[in-house]
């Protein structure tokens, strides 16, 4: 028997701009979920499964819920990185972001987020493996 195929992940560093904060001085909330796409998509890269070659497969796959946990405030100029993973990738893809200072590897943020697929042609959501995400997985 072998040894399960370990799921992808990917670390990236972003540099906080100053767009993005808000009058108090931090990351507005809302600017989370542009980091955590940011990463989701070098993540999907990875394998090469992002947003074209799912359409290329029949499907797209929509964020449903995003869950994230505020631990300590991002700042302007704050050099943070981001580790993206795969958890979950039967019958929906879920992946797990822990945000950290890049500098001193405090913990800043956790989230994760879940997708599910959509047959292109139907519209209609569909709870099925699809061969070519198992084939980009090497499963």
């Amino acid at each position: 028997m072998s040894a399960p195929t370990p799921l992808p992940t990917v670390d990236i560093e972003l540099v906080i701009p100053f767009h993005d904060i808000d009058p108090m001085n931090i990351v507005w909330h809302g600017r989370y979920v542009k980091y955590l796409e940011i990463a989701r998509c070098e993540l999907l890269e990875s394998f090469e499964y992002g947003y074209e070659q799912m359409r290329e497969s029949g499907y797209v796959w929509p964020v449903v819920d995003i869950r994230i946990k505020y631990i300590k405030p991002l700042r302007f100029k704050q050099r943070i990185r981001i580790n993206a993973t795969l958890e979950e990738w039967e019958y929906r893809l879920k992946v797990r972001y822990t945000l950290y200072d890049a500098d001193s590897g405090e913990k800043l943020t956790k989230a994760h987020t879940t997708q599910v697929a959509v047959d292109l042609e139907t519209e209609e959501m569909t709870f099925d493996t699809h061969s070519m995400l198992k084939q980009k997985l090497g499963l």
